[in-house]
């Protein structure tokens, strides 16, 4: 049985599909809109070489007139084969704010856009 719970420990942890997360290389647009007390976020960027997935864009700070956000997306395996060279990401995220300001980091740069009512 301890056999069993060993294996399937192993498999969680070396799964690729739960690598961390990290920040794409860099953010080229941002787009903030807002709506019935929602902002829609629409971010364009690259990652360095391919392989990246699940660009999404996470909340870090929600500070009454500025909203910080990550762009992250998930890397590929060290074992995995990809290109070299950027390779574009888009993410659209939602988030429930009043914010009039939008901050977004990426690993080589930031960005700010006034929120569009």
């Amino acid at each position: 049985m301890k056999i069993v719970s060993l294996i399937a420990a192993l498999v969680v942890v070396s799964s690729p599909a739960l690598a961390a997360d990290k920040r794409v290389f860099r953010i080229d647009s941002l787009i903030a809109t807002q709506k019935g007390g929602a902002i829609t976020l629409q971010a364009k960027g690259a990652v360095q070489r391919g392989g990246w997935s699940k660009p999404r864009l996470h909340l870090v700070r929600n500070e009454g007139r500025v909203m910080t956000v990550e762009f992250l997306a998930t890397p590929p395996p060290p074992e995995m084969t990809v290109i070299d060279g950027l390779v574009p990401v888009t993410a659209t995220a939602r988030f429930r704010s009043r914010a009039e300001l939008v901050h977004v980091e990426a690993d080589a740069n930031e960005m700010t856009s006034q929120v569009l009512r």
